[in-house]
């Protein structure tokens, strides 16, 4: 038999005119002759959309898959490929053949290799020893049964292998196939739910629901013998109406072909196991914890690791959960008199609009239609529910209120329970999951339906657009969750909005509706950046929106807390507290890069397992409140470990919780303690900003590790590869996408056409580097500042510091002669560097040396007047040495030193949060010219330029490679790779803040798998030395500062 086969590969081989197709029909008729009912299916439409060449069936089961290339393929550089990767993550019993030599994988391991022939010098040589061997091993490969799934994270990592198989094949049919079913609902879903969907996106959205569909499906199977695609669509619940008319689709003879045979194979995984008995110890949604959502956890994990966080799925914990449904629960009773909590069912008069009835012609204004209806008042929405946890909890706790009342438990929920509790989500999974969830713990409760047509109030649907109807004919479905999904955004009278929206600084949401919506929140800032685009802050707004119409109602969320203190957002605070009667703010801290620590001594840790900040929040509108009158704000804080704070919220409410009542004062109304006893002392001092008249934030380049180099031979070898090579050239060498503020064109046409030079720039502290600038914004450079920064052709300095912070106090202060980077003080949100020049230079270019060059100082000099009436001295815009005289490098001097004082920085740190800093006028000149002379040394310190720097402390004094392989600081030691150190460094250094960064530790982390050069080498103990030198300096500035 294997020899009938080889034969007439070789017979047309022959020929001279074959192609890896010529031999497909031999190896299919190999195949289903030595395995008696069994079928090699070969479909082309099917491989152009990723499947495997060859579908292994028995009785229309898939058992296994042949992937054949050309007969003079290497196979070993074939198991190497990008497809072959999939292929075994995917299908557990794979063979790779070139139709000579033959790979077995099981479970993507290659477990066997046979040739049966080879090419030699044009001609196959066959080995005929090995013939029986490949047709024990096909018979053996077709008797394969596949793995047994023995726990619920084997499941989940089987479920995810082939749900990447699907996402792959759906992507393909979607670029490569036209006449794929599947483009019309990707269209569909595009227009009516996720209007910048990516084909991308469209996959992997249906490869998991389609996974999830058919878990739900074989969860409520109670025939464990017989499982299919078109069982799934009669076992998903009722209450998910669109899960059931999706699998309409994916049920029926119209699931497009590219499809048929993977979503088969992951059907055949579901029939192998029983899977109420396999989770059956993983439990089921209990009041500590949600293992279903731990289950679609550890899917995701197998799914795409890499992109897990940004998905945005996030474990809400339990103990946060309750404490807010517990809260809405206590404040509906003790607030609005509604003795039941979220359990009440009193019913309102509520008016809906029907139409407009344009039947009377004579009528001028056409009449509006409303229909006066009885609805109830406790209705409850999360518009981010994701997997259900808050409408879970919902559900529990008005179940606290039934016990013992289990008789009118099912009437109730249909009646009173499930018509108040809706939901939003915009992701396919999550949404199939709640659905599932919801359903399961109600029938944990001993819920029975006495409604067959009743569904739960959850639809798939963007919270912040308002849904326009649109019909698709083949997707009637789609379009009436949408329908569905605006009926509650626009008709129904929510009282209650909870749950923890999504943190999405770069959002995407961005319709006229939500924009509209939080315009109120910028107005009158007059600010250059306004940070207000971040999902969650649009989903106050929208709850707010809710709450107002509504009249009455509580809005709570756990959410990033930087809306509690930022200075942008100050609007925002002032408009919740013009629409609510209170507010609780529940600090949870959490902000990995503040390092905060609890009170006695111990590590802050978030809730989450994410760095930004969160905070409970709870806002109360009871209609009470005068409409002048601001609401009452309340604060309290938990820091330390993550156990301690669920401890806390498992064991407290909000009523027997010590929150302080704050008082919001404007301009910023914060929503945390501020002590502001200081502000007429600060106030009475000169801003930097006001005295120093122009400034700019440092250059973006958009593209840092393209356009910012170590040296100047490296970015010459960029700009001439940006010269000469193409841009697809330019993309392969440089692994770059293009992005919506830099693109590989725009940089090579303004590298080709306009003239640039290479400059020095200030990249991060004592980091110099090279860099290469056009005049042209968004070319090469992003935002090149070249206006700010000719004035540092020359002879120059600059104070660099940031507006505003958000993570640690003010440290944030440093000087420079050279352009700098947006980052070159700190990497954190809202900490862009700005850099004040001390001259501005006359802009000519025709002047030809700094000889011909006139500068002025960069000074408002009403200020400078009254410094000389205070001073008793005479200004000169250039340093003299004319007694009774001072210059504008004093001032600056002065300034560096005023903000090198902890003393300064401790007492005003409130207000240097918040905007650049002021100045306090010196009191005399012997004061104004001691802390100058203090600052004075820092600036020649922090530039290099003091001689002392080069006077070292530390030693180099072990040989090697000098490649910096992990910093690690240990015993005063500074190594950078297992044996070579840097000796003698005081931990003072190694710790030393300036602004964001740690620059003993960051110089060093930059360079990671560099080799330091010589003066790298001696740069690096001048840092060390310039560091200690600063602290001491510090210390002297402390003793003679007067604030």
């Amino acid at each position: 038999m294997t020899e009938k086969y080889i034969n007439s590969v070789i017979q047309k081989y022959k020929t001279g005119k074959t192609t890896e197709h010529s031999f497909r029909g031999d190896l299919q008729e190999y195949i289903e002759r030595a395995v008696h009912g069994v079928q090699a299916i070969n479909e082309p439409r099917r491989q152009q959309c990723g499947a495997p060449d060859y579908i292994i069936q028995k009785k229309n089961i898939p058992i296994g898959y042949i992937e054949a290339k050309d007969i003079d393929k290497h196979l070993d550089t074939v198991d190497k490929s990008e497809q072959l990767a999939r292929y075994k993550a995917s299908l557990d019993n794979l063979i790779l053949t070139n139709y000579l030599e033959f790979w077995f994988y099981v479970n993507g391991e290659h477990v066997d290799t046979i040739k049966i022939a080879e090419l030699q010098n044009g001609k196959i040589k066959t080995f005929v020893k090995e013939y029986q061997r490949l047709l024990n091993a096909i018979r053996n490969f077709c008797d394969y049964q596949g793995q047994t799934i023995k726990s619920p994270k084997q499941l989940a990592n089987l479920m995810a292998q082939k749900a990447v198989m699907i996402r792959d094949v759906i992507i393909n049919a979607l670029d490569k196939c036209a006449e794929s079913s599947l483009i019309s609902q990707r269209d569909a879903f595009k227009q009516i739910l996720l209007h910048d969907l990516t084909n991308h996106t469209f996959a992997d959205m249906y490869a998991q629901t389609i996974a999830y569909g058919l878990f739900v499906a074989r969860l409520n199977d109670t025939t464990l013998e017989d499982f299919s695609r078109q069982e799934a669509r009669e076992l998903i619940s009722k209450n998910n109406p669109f899960l059931r008319q999706l699998f309409d689709y994916i049920s029926g003879a119209n699931l497009d072909d590219s499809l048929v045979w993977i979503v088969d194979d992951l059907v055949e995984i579901f029939r192998a196991v029983d899977l109420n008995k396999l989770l059956k110890n993983f439990g089921r949604t209990t009041q500590m914890s949600d293992p279903f959502l731990h289950f679609y956890e550890t899917f995701l994990e197998s799914y795409d690791k890499v992109n897990k966080e940004k998905r945005g799925v996030y474990y809400t914990p339990q103990p946060v959960v309750r404490f807010i449904v517990s809260a809405v629960d206590r404040i509906l009773k003790n607030d609005f008199n509604l003795s039941h909590g979220l359990a009440d069912d009193t019913t309102i008069k509520h008016k809906r609009f029907l139409y407009i009835d344009t039947s009377n012609k004579r009528v001028k204004q056409p009449k509006e239609v409303w229909k006066e209806e009885e609805i109830y008042k406790v209705q409850i929405l999360d518009p981010a529910t994701g997997t259900g946890t808050f409408l879970a909890e919902t559900i529990r706790k008005i179940y606290s209120y039934f016990v013992n009342q289990q008789g009118v438990w099912s009437q109730y929920v249909d009646k009173a329970l499930i018509p108040r509790l809706n939901g939003f989500e915009i992701m396919m999974t999550p949404y199939v999951m709640c659905h599932l969830k919801l359903d399961l713990l109600l029938q944990d409760t001993g819920y029975k339906t006495t409604n067959q047509t009743n569904r739960f109030n959850v639809y798939l649907t963007n919270a912040l657009e308002k849904d326009e109807t649109s019909k698709y004919p083949l997707l009637d479905w789609l379009s009436e969750e949408a329908k569905q999904a605006g009926r509650i955004k626009s008709e129904t009278p929510i009282m209650i909005v909870m749950g923890n929206p999504p943190y999405s600084v770069s959002s995407c949401n961005k319709s006229d509706y939500i924009q509209d919506l939080i315009d109120i929140y910028k107005q009158n800032l007059n600010e250059k950046k306004i940070n207000l685009d971040d999902d969650y802050i649009k989903f106050i707004r929208m709850g707010e929106n809710y709450i107002e119409n509504n009249k009455e109602g509580i809005l709570a969320y756990i959410s990033n807390n930087s809306f509690i203190d930022g200075r942008t957002h100050r609007q925002m605070r002032k408009h919740l507290m013009e629409t609510f009667d209170k507010i609780y703010i529940l600090d949870l801290h959490g902000n990995a890069k503040k390092k905060e620590t609890a009170k006695d001594g111990s590590k802050d840790e978030n809730v989450f397992d994410i760095q930004q900040g969160v905070s409970i929040n709870i806002f109360v509108k009871t209609g009470m409140k005068q409409p002048k009158e601001l609401a009452k704000v309340y604060h309290a804080e938990l820091l330390g470990v993550r156990e301690n704070k669920f401890e806390f919220l498992n064991n407290h409410e909000i009523d027997n919780i010590d929150f302080t009542e704050l008082q919001p004062v404007e301009p910023y109304y914060f929503f945390v303690p501020k002590d502001f006893n200081a502000q007429s002392d600060y106030d009475k001092g000169f801003k930097i900003d006001e005295l120093l008249i122009e400034y700019n934030s440092g250059i973006q380049t958009k593209r840092d590790d393209l356009t910012i180099h170590y040296n100047e031979d490296e970015i010459r070898k960029v700009v001439k590869n940006f010269s000469d090579l193409s841009i697809e050239e330019l993309k392969d060498l440089y692994n770059i996408k293009d992005t919506s503020g830099w693109n590989v064109s725009t940089a090579k046409d303004d590298i080709l056409n306009n003239k640039g030079e290479y400059y020095n720039i200030c990249y991060r502290p004592f980091d110099i580097r090279k860099t290469y600038i056009t005049d042209k914004s968004s070319g090469f450079i992003g935002r090149p500042r070249l206006k700010t920064f000719v004035h540092f052709k020359y002879d120059n300095v600059g104070l660099i510091t940031v507006k505003q912070l958000s993570t640690f106090d003010f440290q944030h202060i440093l000087v420079s002669n050279l352009m700098i980077e947006s980052g070159a003080i700190s990497l954190q949100t809202k900490e862009w560097g700005y850099i004040f020049p001390l001259y501005l230079y006359d802009d000519d270019s025709e002047q030809k040396s700094f000889f011909d060059v006139n500068r002025k100082p960069n000074l408002n000099m009403d200020i400078v007047h009254i410094l000389e009436t205070a001073l008793g001295l005479t200004f000169t815009p250039e340093k003299e040495n004319t007694e009774g005289t001072f210059a504008p490098i004093d001032i600056l001097d002065y300034i560096y030193g005023v903000l090198y004082s902890n003393k300064y920085r401790t007492k005003y740190k409130e207000f240097l949060k918040i905007d650049f800093p002021r100045i306090p006028y010196p009191a005399n000149k012997d004061y104004f010219f001691n802390v100058a002379e203090l600052g004075k040394r820092l600036r020649e310190i922090h530039l290099m330029e003091a001689p002392e720097v080069k006077e070292y402390i530390t030693s180099y004094g072990v040989s090697g490679d000098n490649e910096v392989i992990k910093p690690e600081y240990k015993d005063n030691k500074v190594y950078i790779n297992r044996t070579q150190y840097f000796d003698n460094v005081p931990e003072v250094a190694w710790n030393f803040y300036i602004g964001g960064y740690q620059p003993a530790q960051k110089w060093l982390k930059d360079r990671k798998g560099r080799i330091l050069s010589y003066d790298e080498i001696l740069h690096y103990q001048q840092i060390i030395k310039a560091l200690v030198l600063t602290n001491d300096i510090m210390q002297q500035i402390d003793e003679v500062i007067e604030v």
